[in-house]
């Protein structure tokens, strides 16, 4: 495992006498609607610098039909887990409100932007796609057999379903079925919207605990940037399901805030409290030793290296 610092996690995370203040300052209400406030205009205005025109996004999808999409993705019987129930990136509601589906794409780009913040002259295109291709060549060299299906879980409203889709696609003579998975219904269907070309085989509204996927569906599972957003107990229950899902030779591929970076360690205090503000299982996740569970899982572990100055890239196979 290759790590990009001696200490595993920051001292803001976990139970360490500064993360158990930050937690208590985000348990203060008025205080926390502040840095909520806070959190949600840092990437409005990094995406306003840079030609992410927020505002205007959010107005086409409001005036679109994408509720009318809405009304044909959401399965009204599923019951949502309690994790999932609870305040995320500023949105009282979580993932599951317009207001969220309608910002999702902005923000991912602003995101992306911050990673390599300090490059001047990045264009958010360029940075969104060093984002997930730096994942992906990780990924390459550990597909066995020609991949035929992916499922790509917690694909948010499509921006990783379409790009790892195109990214393999582009590099093998056999198609290729992709599958987003999500939670939630509004994200689904704003990526069934941006999905103009119907590129992706289908946008469920599921959950990664009990896909209902027969047995060996699929040969490459991607978890991007979502088990940070999960409790342990969740994360395992992910990654037996995945198990049973990926054939054998199957790749289990995972992107996400690496802990161990020393861009996360030493960011300000500002920051990092504006972060934890908005991410609720942040303790969890800092805290998790995601190898370890996949080998208990039963995957053959390969490896953990950075994908990014902030990412790190977590690779395991089913034997």
């Amino acid at each position: 495992m290759t790590v990009n610092s001696d200490k595993l996690k920051p001292d803001w995370a976990g139970d360490d006498l500064l993360s158990r203040l930050v937690n208590l300052l985000i348990k203060t209400k008025p205080i926390y609607r502040i840095m909520k406030r806070q959190a949600r205009q840092v990437l409005i205005r990094t995406a306003e610098k840079n030609g992410i025109p927020w505002r205007k996004n959010y107005q086409e999808l409001a005036n679109s039909e994408v509720k009318e999409l809405y009304n044909a993705i959401a399965d009204p019987d599923l019951v949502y887990p309690d994790y999932y129930q609870v305040p995320f990136h500023a949105y009282d509601q979580g993932n599951l409100c317009w207001q969220a589906a309608f910002e999702a794409e902005s923000a991912t780009y602003s995101m992306g932007l911050r990673v390599w913040k300090n490059e001047p002259g990045l264009t958010w295109q360029v940075a969104q796609d060093r984002l997930r291709n730096s994942f992906y060549q990780v990924i390459e060299p550990y597909i066995i057999n020609p991949i035929q299906d992916i499922l790509d879980i917690g694909c948010s409203v499509g921006i990783s379903t379409l790009a790892v889709h195109r990214y393999f696609g582009a590099r093998q003579d056999i198609s290729i079925n992709t599958i987003g998975l999500d939670l939630s219904p509004y994200m689904l269907a704003v990526a069934q919207k941006r999905d103009e070309q119907q590129e992706i085989s289908q946008w469920i509204h599921g959950k990664a605990e009990n896909t209902n996927f027969a047995d060996n569906s699929f040969d490459l599972v991607t978890l991007q940037f979502v088990l940070h957003e999960l409790p342990h107990k969740a994360t395992q229950e992910f990654f037996q399901e995945i198990f049973r899902i990926l054939r054998p030779g199957g790749v289990i591929a995972i992107v996400d805030n690496n802990p161990a970076s020393p861009v996360i360690q030493n960011l300000p205090p500002v920051l990092f409290t504006l972060m934890k503000s908005t991410e609720p299982w942040s303790d969890d996740y800092c805290t998790f030793n995601i190898e370890q569970s996949l080998v208990e899982t039963g995957f053959n572990y390969q490896t953990t290296v950075p994908s990014d100055p902030r990412h790190r890239a977590i690779i395991g196979i089913k034997n």
